[in-house]
């Protein structure tokens, strides 16, 4: 019988029976499967719906152990509840936020580490990073190789926090290695446990992401999935508003400012996406998508799961029409 294989990209088990099923491949000596093969020749994308179930098993797995795990966090779309994962992982544990060249440059690593601190979060340590950039990589390792148990480490998070760019990023500064995983814009790229022996003191496991269901990224097509990507600096976007108008975003959401004085609006929100001020009494565009109504409170974003979100500087009521599987929340400034 022969030993079973698995794809290095994605971590899914290879077979060459069935081309509609996932880890096909035409020759079971490829050692990637032919979705990661498109994605990474020809961008070709292509979804796979998991279970959280199935991921959570494997976190719970992962949480028996006394290894080290990193949580990689997307600077851009913090968790509503930065807490949950600690459901499943009592083990020592590094916050990696990654994606800080998507930030404005005048936004300081130091003043991220203290709002992040602020939410009473229980971390080993906590750093900010770029794997894009190859920004504060060395400083990760000195934590790692600082916090680490054994030689093996695992890399956990929600889909499409840059885990895999991370890994990628540790293979090419770190290792000989030539493998790389699979990335792309879409929820779950990886499918299964994938491990990276770097050099003989550290092996990575790299993890499914847990799958958002509120992230935007789940109900958008490839073209907005393709503008919903950073490729650049945040370039935010401020407005003066005032009761009786509103804010519309590309064809996304719709934000009416419904009482308050005249206010300030900033929008980190992907350069791509067109923002449009109209008079709101005039408009019915969007308006028959969901509504959530909000009591702004001073200094406080609005949070668009996945797309971003509004810093609102004053005290006011607001209502956003968007898609009822999108999630929205407030949270105090993050900037």
């Amino acid at each position: 019988m022969s030993k079973k294989k698995y794809c290095l990209g994605c971590g899914i088990l290879l077979q060459n029976e069935n081309i509609t099923q996932e880890g096909y491949v035409t020759s079971l000596e490829n050692n990637i499967c032919q979705r990661c093969f498109r994605m990474k020749n020809y961008g070709e994308y292509q979804v796979v719906t998991k279970s959280n179930e199935e991921y959570i098993e494997i976190l719970k797995t992962v949480g028996k152990t006394k290894n080290l795990v990193l949580h990689i966090v997307d600077l851009l779309n913090i968790d509503k509840d930065i807490h949950a994962i600690r459901e499943y992982l009592p083990n020592k544990m590094i916050l990696v936020l990654n994606k800080k060249d998507a930030l404005p440059k005048s936004v300081k690593d130091e003043k991220i580490i203290e709002y992040i601190q602020s939410l009473d979060v229980t971390y080993e340590d906590i750093i900010v990073i770029s794997a894009n950039k190859n920004y504060n990589i060395d400083l990760l390792m000195k934590k790692i190789k600082k916090y680490k148990t054994s030689d093996k480490v695992y890399v956990v998070g929600h889909t499409n926090t840059g885990k895999s760019s991370l890994i990628n990023r540790l293979i090419k500064d770190y290792s000989e290695s030539e493998n790389e995983l699979t990335i792309s814009p879409l929820p779950s790229t990886t499918l299964n446990t994938v491990t990276i022996t770097l050099n003989k003191d550290l092996t990575l496991i790299d993890t499914p992401g847990l799958v958002d269901r509120g992230n935007i990224a789940n109900y958008v097509d490839s073209s907005m999935l393709k503008k919903l990507i950073h490729k650049k600096e945040m370039k935010p976007k401020t407005f003066q508003i005032k009761k009786g108008q509103c804010l519309v975003i590309d064809n996304i959401c719709r934000i009416d400012y419904q009482e308050g004085d005249r206010n300030s609006f900033t929008l980190y929100i992907p350069n791509g996406l067109k923002v449009r001020k109209m008079n709101a009494s005039r408009q019915t565009i969007m308006k028959d998508l969901a509504k959530t109504t909000y009591e702004m409170k001073y200094r406080e974003d609005l949070v668009i799961n996945g797309l971003g979100w509004v810093k609102v500087v004053e005290k006011c009521t607001i209502d956003i029409y968007i898609d009822k599987d999108i999630e929205t929340f407030t949270r105090k400034s993050l900037i």
